[in-house]
Order: C-alpha cells, then sequence, then structure tokens
C-alpha cells in the first residue's frame, strides 16, 4: 500500500514539474514574439493577416467590420445578382491565436513615442483603451470625396461597403414600389425611377451597368410597362473609366449612349438636394436616387495624425519605399507602415486600386516574416477590368487589350478565381446561376 502511494506522489510531482515547465516555455515564446497590430480589414490589411507568420508575431486587429469584402463584386449586390454574403469572409477564419486578438473598434489616435493606439469599441462607445505594438500597419482605406459639395452627406448614397450597398438596393426597391401606388403622377413616377451615378471610374460604371441589366432582365419582367420610366444618368466631369486604354473608353461610352434611357453627361454636380441634383451648367436634374463615387478622402484617424502626408485632398499618409511611414522631419518610422487607399508612396504615386492594397500587404507580410530579405516595394499592374452590363466588359492588360463578351467571360473567370475561399467560390456561381434561372429577388426586408 505504501508502494502504492508513493508511485501516485512521484507521477503527480513529476507531472507538476511538467507543467511548471510548459508554463514556462509558453511565456518565453510569448515575450519572444512581437505584437503586431493592424488596423482595418480591407485588401492591404487582410492580405497581411493572411500572410504574416504567426509563429514570429502575436497579430492583433482593430477594424470596424469583422469581415473582408471583395469590393470588385460590390455593384453586384446593389440589384441582386448576387446576395451580400456571398462576397465576405469573417476576419477570425484566418485563425487568431487567442480569440480576443481581434477587436470590433476603431482607431482613434497614435501615440508614437509610447507605441500605443488608442481605441474605441464600436459596440460600446463609453469604451475607449490602448493597445501596444511593437509593430503597427495602419490599412484602414479611405472614405468617399464629397468636394465639400453641399448636400451629399444627406441625400447621396455611396458606395464602398456592405451597408452601402444594402442602402442603395433598399432605396431603389422602395421607390420602384412606391412608382406602383395609383395616387402616383407620371412625372413622380419618372422622378422615382431616375437614378443618378456621380463619379464615372469603375465602380459608377460597374454599378450602372448593374442596374442596366436589372431593367432589361427584371424589371420588364416583375413590372411590365414601367421600364420606360426608369432613367439612369452618368455624370462625370472628365473621361469615363480614366484609368483605361483609349480605346476602350471610347467602346465604353458608345455601349452606355446606344442604351435608351440611359445617358452620360460631362458636367459636375454643385448642389444635392432631397429630389433633384444641380449641374455647374445651372441644369436641375430631378431623381429618386443618387449613388456618389467620386475619388478618396482621409478618414478621422489618418486627418489627425502629425507625420508626412500629401497636400491634396487624398490627405494620404506618405511612405518610404518599404512601407514605413514618413515623420513630419523627413525621417521614417522603423515600426509603422501604411498600405491601400490611406497611404502613397513618397515620388512613387500608386493608384488607389484593391490590387496596389493587396500587393503591398503580400510584401510587408513578407518582408516582416524574412527581415533580412529586404527590397523595396514595386508595384507592375496585372491590368484592369470593368463590367458594362449586357454580357459585355472590357479587359485592359499589358499583354492583350479586348472588349465585349469575351471580356465578360474572363471578367467573371478572374474574379471568381481571386475570391478568398471556397465557400464563396462555391456562393457566387450559384448566386449567378440562380439569377439567370430565376432572375434576381426583389424582396424589401
Amino acid at each position: 500500500m505504501n508502494t502504492y502511494k508513493q508511485v501516485l506522489y512521484k507521477i503527480k510531482f513529476h507531472s507538476n514539474i511538467c507543467n511548471c515547465v510548459r508554463l514556462k516555455s509558453s511565456k518565453v515564446e510569448q515575450k519572444a514574439r512581437k505584437q503586431l497590430v493592424i488596423l482595418g480589414s480591407g485588401w492591404g490589411s487582410y492580405s497581411v493577416l493572411k500572410n504574416i507568420d504567426k509563429n514570429m508575431y502575436d497579430v492583433i486587429v482593430v477594424s470596424a467590420r469583422n469581415h473582408f469584402l471583395f469590393t470588385p463584386l460590390l455593384a453586384s449586390t446593389t440589384v441582386g445578382t448576387l446576395e451580400f454574403r456571398s462576397i465576405i469572409e469573417p476576419v477570425r477564419e484566418t485563425h487568431f491565436r487567442q480569440s480576443d486578438h481581434f477587436h470590433l473598434a476603431k482607431a482613434m489616435t497614435l501615440n508614437l513615442d509610447s507605441k500605443t493606439v488608442m481605441c474605441k469599441s464600436l459596440l460600446k462607445s463609453e469604451l475607449d483603451y490602448e493597445i501596444s505594438f511593437d509593430k503597427l500597419v495602419i490599412g484602414i482605406g479611405a472614405i468617399s470625396n464629397t468636394f465639400n459639395v453641399p448636400g451629399v452627406e444627406e441625400y447621396a448614397l455611396f458606395l464602398k461597403e456592405v451597408s452601402d450597398a444594402r442602402l442603395v438596393r433598399d432605396k431603389l426597391l422602395a421607390n420602384i414600389e412606391l412608382a406602383m401606388h395609383p395616387s402616383i403622377s407620371p412625372e413622380e413616377k419618372m422622378r422615382l425611377l431616375h437614378v443618378v451615378v456621380v463619379g464615372g471610374g469603375p465602380t459608377g460604371v460597374e454599378f450602372g451597368a448593374e442596374l442596366y441589366d436589372f431593367v432589361q432582365e427584371d424589371i420588364k419582367r416583375l413590372y411590365k410597362g414601367q421600364e420606360s420610366y426608369v432613367q439612369v444618368t452618368l455624370i462625370e466631369s472628365n473621361k469615363i473609366l480614366a484609368s483605361f486604354d483609349s480605346r476602350l473608353q471610347a467602346y465604353a461610352e458608345k455601349q452606355i449612349k446606344r442604351r435608351e434611357k440611359f445617358h452620360l453627361m460631362q458636367s459636375s454636380v454643385t448642389d444635392v438636394q432631397a429630389e433633384r441634383v444641380v449641374l455647374k451648367t445651372g441644369d436641375v436634374i430631378p431623381c429618386g436616387l443618387v449613388v456618389w463615387s467620386t475619388g478618396v478622402s482621409p478618414r478621422p484617424f489618418v486627418k489627425n495624425l502629425a507625420i508626412a502626408k500629401k497636400n491634396d485632398r487624398t490627405g494620404q499618409i506618405l511612405t518610404d519605399r518599404y512601407l514605413n511611414i514618413l515623420l513630419e522631419d523627413g525621417t521614417t518610422s522603423d515600426s509603422v507602415y501604411a498600405i491601400g487607399d490611406c497611404a502613397d508612396v513618397h515620388d512613387v504615386p500608386l493608384p488607389c486600386t484593391a490590387q496596389v492594397a493587396e500587393r503591398q500587404g503580400l510584401y510587408l507580410a513578407s518582408m516582416l516574416n524574412h527581415p533580412d530579405q529586404i527590397k523595396p516595394f514595386e508595384f507592375k499592374s496585372m491590368g484592369m477590368l470593368a463590367y458594362l452590363g449586357g454580357y459585355s466588359a472590357l479587359t485592359d492588360i499589358p499583354k492583350f487589350k479586348i472588349q465585349g463578351f469575351p471580356s465578360w467571360l474572363l471578367w467573371r473567370s478572374a474574379y471568381l478565381t481571386r475570391l478568398g475561399s471556397w465557400r464563396l467560390r462555391m456562393q457566387v456561381p450559384i448566386d449567378w446561376l440562380k439569377t439567370l434561372l430565376f432572375g434576381r429577388d426583389t424582396s424589401r426586408f
């Protein structure tokens, strides 16, 4: 009996020793890992998060949304071609070391001296707290630039987030249903069903393309005789799709202008009101929905940073070619980086595209994983795609440029392969197939 007790005692003693060793080892490993804080969950930040070596870093993400959004297909959700959840990927699917390493919050201020970020919870507004970092990645993107045009914030809708697309879809369906009421005059019906799109970049053009498909394939079918009241006006002060090849631009203009009730206007908006927009020429356009998609502007966090920034409307953070932020005295910070739409490389201006942000994220993750193999960031465009509606698209890549139906096939194939997970690669083609066979879902809730 005594021998049995002695054996049990020895087993327990050795078990306690092993547990202590493991605990100490875990603490040593945690101390050895640096703390990397990532602000944002867009193309750049998400790219860093997916590719960073989590054995080297404790990764903490602070973002106002808990998902990654595949923005090239966002316009398709505004009319129901795709469903909202088909183009978003939960950030937590990247598997954090600890579940509290993701914060649904927004960064308020940055203290470079103490290496801390002050954050505010989005779920409890009075909850403020600090997060310390060894390395910080600022990738919070930008907001739409209103150019201080009166009424934009109050009466126009944007197209940057899923929440924006939901508002556009809800307003569009509400206007269509309201236009069916017997007390609505033909003039009021024409106003309700007139959509004004401000901005001729890829987002504005592709939203117009989705509207065109919606009118041709669903409004004609579900609201017979009402399609003649629907109008879409695309307003751009310069050329539409300015970053595309001139021949492709001309093709896009031709396609839009040939469509009945679709107008392309070269002007600028000076005032947005509840039921109309006013142009620089003095013309007034009655409308039921205004979608604003022009340029980028800095978020409040970026505005408040006391570091080097561009002296233009974008207010972007300036970085060196290694994506380190530039300080006001011209030096760089070796612990803070900025990527995506909120930043630009000094003397090497880059376009504000998902492609640039994603490549910057890949570069930064590689540099942090292999600090002994540092090379300057270089960007070479893989090309651009844009959907025009009616199974027609544009493809502008270095090796060739095509348009029409073959380009539409390439557009869909390319974006399908670029989706971040197999779940989305299954959901998106299923949505496309449902739309083709049964039409778009016009339920409003």
